[in-house]
């Protein structure tokens, strides 16, 4: 047999030539086709399709559609990395910066549609709704800048001012309740902030069976 055919071959089922500009092309097209089609809509093959490559390309990359999905919420969308921004500066304003930088992200052009694909997602999947909160908390607690290291309990916070801001959001452009879709967001932002910065900073009550 000819060993240059029989390599050209083994590359071909799984393990093609030029692996970098292959993933950032399968991640590129992941996120137009996630943001226009959301989870259940696009498919892993319409995904191989627009990325120029096979499906077995896609799980040597990523496994199945639900680690593509977290990849691509991961590497392709600049949500935690805003997030993880507003943390630094003054701990005074740091709710004003947490809710600006989460709605900021809902009504981006870039991380809007992204958005809301994790939602209805989460919504629909048990598997991947766990996948993105490991993702997000450990991603966002992990790159925390020196000055939250004295704040207790963060993973707790973390929940009660992420649930707080995603209910407002999908409330305000997936629910479209009028009174949060007609309030101006600086106006909106001026409200949140105080009750965020109370659960990122503020002191907690002990729980029951604490002594």
């Amino acid at each position: 047999m000819n060993h240059h055919v029989a390599a050209s071959e083994r590359r071909g089922r799984g393990r093609p030539a030029g692996d970098g500009a292959n993933r950032a092309a399968i991640l590129d097209a992941a996120k137009v086709m996630f943001g226009a089609h959301g989870y259940d809509g696009a498919s892993m093959r319409a995904i191989a399709a627009a990325a120029g490559v096979d499906p077995g390309t896609i799980r040597h990359f990523f496994t199945d559609k639900h680690g593509l999905f977290a990849a691509t919420i991961a590497d392709r969308t600049e949500f935690t990395s805003r997030i993880v921004a507003a943390f630094a500066g003054d701990r005074e304003h740091l709710g004003e910066r947490v809710a600006e930088a989460y709605l900021g992200a809902w009504e981006d052009e870039e991380t809007a549609p992204i958005l809301r694909a994790i939602v209805r997602t989460a919504l629909t999947s048990e598997r991947t709704a766990n996948v993105l909160r490991a993702m997000f908390a450990t991603r966002i607690i992990a790159e925390l800048p020196p000055t939250m290291a004295d704040i207790g309990e963060l993973p707790l916070r973390f929940a009660l001012a992420g649930s707080h801001l995603l209910g407002v959001a999908v409330a305000r452009n997936l629910g479209h309740i009028e009174a949060l879709t007609t309030i101006d967001r600086d106006h909106l932002i001026a409200i949140l902030a105080p009750v965020i910065q109370a659960y990122l900073t503020g002191p907690l009550p002990a729980s029951a069976g604490t002594p």
